[in-house]
């Protein structure tokens, strides 16, 4: 079987060796990291934990958390970047990445209308050089990591987000 950049890169977050930008935050089931190949900032994916290739392979427990957590990430991103509204995506069809994850985009204002809809996947993939650098998502990382724990604590969410 073919290596999973996926579960390659759960497996550093794993060993605690992950940047922050890989590992803003982490429950039992799931993981959020900063896209690395985007220039967008705040582009966030949502990371199953274990190596699933369908939503129909989730168990209850991280389907349950699943909600919480999309419609946490996405606040987040509103307070931090100021979209909005996120755009919520999940293919899990790449050959490097067939592992479920879901892309949380933030939606900016001023976002150009053939970068909309799905024609926000222009920003990802692109060169080095057009890339957000790593202190960009090291700074919202840490934002969002804020928000997000914020959220845990909070007694109206029922989360049990956790840092490794």
């Amino acid at each position: 079987m073919k290596i999973c950049k996926t579960c390659e890169l759960i497996a550093r977050r794993n060993e605690g060796v992950a940047p922050l930008w890989d590992s803003i935050y982490r429950t039992p089931f799931w993981d959020v990291a900063h896209c690395y190949e985007t220039a967008l900032p705040g582009w966030l994916v949502l990371v199953s934990r274990r190596h699933i290739g369908s939503l129909d392979e989730l168990t209850d427990p991280e389907a349950d958390e699943l909600g919480r957590l999309i419609r946490n990430i996405s606040s987040a991103l509103k307070v931090v970047t100021g979209c909005l509204k996120t755009y919520v995506l999940q293919f899990a069809e790449s050959p490097e990445h067939p592992h479920v994850h879901f892309h949380i985009i933030p939606r900016m204002a001023d976002l150009p209308d053939n970068r909309r809809s799905n024609q926000i996947f222009g920003y990802l993939g692109v060169p080095e050089n057009e890339r957000v650098n790593q202190e960009a998502m090291d700074a919202i990382a840490l934002k969002v990591r804020e928000r997000l724990l914020a959220c845990a604590d909070s007694p109206t969410d029922l989360g049990n987000g956790t840092l490794r």
